[in-house]
């Protein structure tokens, strides 16, 4: 009977695990000095070896010839394990015995002694599949097990594993398969079964095996029947791959901001019975190579997954397109990518995505919901909008200061203050020296409290004595210091830290009521477009 060809070519040995040193070495390591865990837990994605790891660590502790920390593989036990008839190595798949009542069956197994073996070994795969309750059954046991017992966790979603499960297990992360291993052991696997595979085939299935060596040793068995000799052209073929050519016709297209053309290539390829899900997925993977080819030309190839005859066509696509442009490509694609898996018509999203990238980028990207902060600064600057214009000066009651109004606000914090070396209430502004370090002041405020810098910028200060006065030009000062007084005793921190003296800080506001009307209205105007645009830029997407 035919035997899959990543059934036959599974490892048996740590030794032929590829690509997962730092798992396959420790593990090893612990056998040799008799130092193995009660309980592991293997986590990665799909096809890079965690349930294969887990037989041969199985077999490894019970193997009575056990050679460098692997099982040997001539012994009984090792027989029997390979060929799934040892009793005393229990696999459990979780996604479809995920109840209490299964856990409890396995804890009250557990109890007794192995029948051949030196340990009982319970490997449960897909353990994220449990129920909580199946979980909370399998606190305590995992926690003391009886000493001939050893669990063995195997997930690809370890997010989903309780914390209080994690704590009581050795993790052993899973990387994904480097793509020149995948191609190398494809090319081996290959000389071994008589089968006519080139380099270009064995790298084409490396890439599309996204770092799972089982689909890609499957994916070789496929085309192994398909055609007789297995280039680049019959795996694309055999996975149902839009033709090289078609995909960077349809990249240049999206470059050059074709739509006709884009659009006539889809339906083309869909005409071909080609897979637009695929297919999308194939365009995100060469956007991303033009990406790094932007964002780090010099480091890009070490990077990047693609045939040695393609670099020179993402090489001219990066020239001919901007960073910008290529994230926003990847952004849409990706998410008519998401909606292709529930959509009616996969055609439809595509093509809707494709007509939205040759359009062009929008001059600004934002999905962020509006804030309330931003509502609430528009509410502030109507009512205080709404108070210039009501004001007296307004209506041609203006004070005798040429049109000018100058509002003082005290410190609200007079624990701070030092005693006035000058009659507060009498003060000659003319003997004021201006203060020579106040941008540093400016500067430090930045750093400690940005809201009340910005309202610093273009004033100015002076010193009379242990008195300093501030003048600004925006109105938004008076209020933040009047009305919070955090912000109050912070400015008294940096004058005194950057000043080196503890001064009483008296600040006014000098503008005309025509320019604070004319920077109330334009604050109102700049906070709604930017909620327009805002609520705009969210429908479209």
């Amino acid at each position: 009977m035919y035997k899959a060809l990543y059934r036959k070519w599974r490892p048996l040995t740590f030794d032929d695990v590829i690509s997962q040193q730092q798992v396959t070495d420790t593990l090893k390591n612990q056998i040799l000095t008799e130092r193995t865990a009660h309980a592991y837990l293997f986590t990665g994605s799909r096809g890079t070896g965690k349930t294969t790891c887990a037989r041969i660590l199985a077999k490894a502790v019970n193997c009575p010839n056990m050679v460098g920390g692997n099982p040997c593989l001539e012994c009984e036990i090792c027989r029997e394990a390979d060929e799934g008839a040892l009793t005393d190595i229990i696999e459990i798949d979780a996604a479809s015995n995920n109840g209490v009542d299964d856990i409890r069956e396995l804890r009250d197994g557990a109890v007794y002694t192995p029948e051949k073996c030196r340990f009982k070994v319970y490997i449960i795969d897909e353990v994220h599949m449990l129920s909580v309750p199946a979980f909370n059954a399998m606190l305590k046991i995992m926690e003391e097990p009886p000493p001939y017992v050893k669990f063995i966790l195997a997930t690809t979603e370890i997010q989903k594993v309780p914390a209080t499960i994690l704590s009581r297990c050795q993790r052993y992360d899973f990387r994904r398969i480097r793509p020149k291993d995948i191609a190398s052991r494809l090319m081996f696997i290959a000389s071994q079964e008589s089968i006519d595979l080139t380099q270009e085939g064995a790298d084409l299935i490396a890439k599309i095996a996204d770092g799972g060596m089982r689909d890609a040793v499957s994916l070789l068995d496929q085309c192994s029947v398909r055609a007789e000799k297995i280039d680049a052209e019959a795996v694309s073929e055999t996975a149902g791959l839009a033709s090289r050519d078609y995909l960077y016709e349809l990249l240049d297209a999206v470059s050059a901001g074709d739509t006709s053309k884009a659009l006539n290539i889809v339906s083309t390829l869909h005409d071909m019975s080609k897979d637009l899900q695929r297919l999308c997925e194939e365009l995100i993977l060469q956007l991303r190579n033009v990406m790094l080819l932007k964002a780090s030309p010099d480091t890009a190839e070490d990077m990047i997954v693609c045939l040695p005859e393609e670099m020179d066509r993402l090489r001219n696509l990066a020239e001919n397109s901007s960073l910008d442009d290529v994230m926003f490509r990847i952004g849409q694609l990706q998410s008519a990518y998401d909606r292709m898996r529930y959509a009616m018509n996969r055609r439809v999203e595509l093509e809707m995505s494709l007509i939205r990238i040759c359009s062009g980028a929008p001059a600004v990207q934002s999905s962020a919901p509006v804030s309330p902060e931003l509502i609430d600064k528009i509410k502030f600057l109507e009512k205080k909008l709404s108070q210039i214009q009501s004001s007296p000066a307004s209506h041609g009651n203006a004070p005798e200061n040429n049109g000018r109004i100058s509002v003082s606000a005290n410190s609200p914090a007079p624990e701070m203050e030092p005693k006035p070396t000058v009659d507060l209430r009498n003060i000659d502004m003319s003997k004021a020296s201006p203060c020579q370090r106040w941008g540093e002041v400016v500067e430090e405020m930045r750093r400690r409290n940005p809201s009340l810098a910005a309202c610093l910028e273009n004033s100015y200060a002076a010193t009379i004595g242990n008195v300093i006065f501030i003048t600004a030009v925006n109105p938004m000062f008076i209020e933040l210091i009047k009305k919070i007084k955090e912000n109050a005793i912070a400015l008294n921190v940096v004058i005194n830290d950057v000043l080196g003296q503890r001064f009483i800080v008296r600040s006014r506001c000098e503008t005309t009521v025509e320019e604070q009307k004319n920077m109330a209205e334009a604050l109102i105007n700049k906070a709604k477009n930017s909620q327009i645009d805002t609520a705009v830029d969210n429908n479209s997407n």
